[in-house]
């Protein structure tokens, strides 16, 4: 089943109690502000806010009046944590059949929706059982309550294996122009293809976060995009994304309403191709081979 995303997806890792800790009515008018702007996708993952962000979102999407149908609603599984909240004595990944299909079943009760839009198992593990995870997957798609799924920070191979049993819609990886290896290693190559769609947490990348030779090259250039396009210079890392072929959604971690309507700007940038591999150039140091 296709599934049309938005062309940037708000991740809302930071929205919970380990993050910005927004109350239900800031939560349900950034959801409104995100649909105003034309993001209608929203990431989440169970264990985010030590596994209480989804019930918030949840609670606030259903005070924001908002109709199902106008959202998109992905979230991941598998990831054991710490937690108060859970009785593992360490941190592991459990791909159960019987776990991924409470974990689902969990986040439609949090999320207060009938159905995810997209699963994803949230990282791979060394224990995978390819066939128990499709049993999982297919279950829950008979049954409604998730449409597609997908997986997380997953190699070409560990893609394979689980493609061998069941279908792949996406995989979420981390991509920017500071971490654009999986241009270079065939990732992108592998998922365009196999009809595998990218999604790209951390698509800012590590150039507001780090002081480094890297991270200095880049925001000179970008000082210079940002006089040339009139954005910005998040929104021309986002363009710089959005310019690859392989149709990348990025994944923005943002939770402040004017920068998410400010980065929604790169839908209509097009970098020229030159300051594309400026960016490029840069952010590697030297020329192009």
């Amino acid at each position: 089943m296709e599934i049309n995303l938005s062309p940037i997806i708000s991740g809302v890792m930071n929205w919970g109690n380990l993050g910005k800790n927004l109350n239900t009515a800031e939560m349900a008018s950034l959801i409104n502000s995100c649909l105003v702007y034309g993001i209608t996708t929203f990431d989440h993952a169970d264990i985010y806010g030590d596994y209480s962000t989804e019930e918030a979102f949840g609670k606030a999407f259903k005070e924001s009046g908002i109709h199902r149908d106008h959202i998109q609603l992905i979230s991941k599984c598998g990831i054991q944590h710490l937690s108060e909240k859970r009785t593992n004595k360490i941190k592991h990944y459990d791909y159960s059949k019987e776990y991924i299909i409470a974990s689902a079943e969990g986040s439609l009760k949090n999320l207060q929706t009938d159905h995810l839009d997209v699963l994803l198992l949230h990282r791979p593990s060394p224990l995978m059982q390819p066939d128990e995870i499709a049993e999982a997957a297919e279950k829950l798609k008979s049954e409604g309550k998730i449409k597609t799924f997908g997986v997380s920070n997953f190699t070409n191979s560990q893609t394979e294996l689980i493609r061998s049993r069941t279908e792949v819609f996406c995989n979420q990886i981390e991509f920017s122009a500071t971490c654009y290896e999986p241009m270079l290693d065939g990732t992108l190559d592998y998922m365009t293809l196999n009809n595998v769609k990218p999604l790209a947490w951390s698509p800012i990348g590590c150039v507001f976060k780090q002081d480094t030779k890297q991270t200095q090259r880049l925001k000179n250039i970008l000082m210079e995009m940002v006089v040339k396009y009139e954005v910005t210079a998040d929104v021309i890392l986002l363009a710089w994304i959005l310019r690859h072929p392989s149709g990348i959604i990025p994944v923005t971690g943002s939770s402040n309403p004017d920068r998410l309507k400010s980065q929604m700007k790169a839908v209509g940038t097009e970098l020229e191709l030159e300051d594309w591999f400026a960016i490029w150039t840069e952010s590697m140091g030297n020329k192009v081979p």
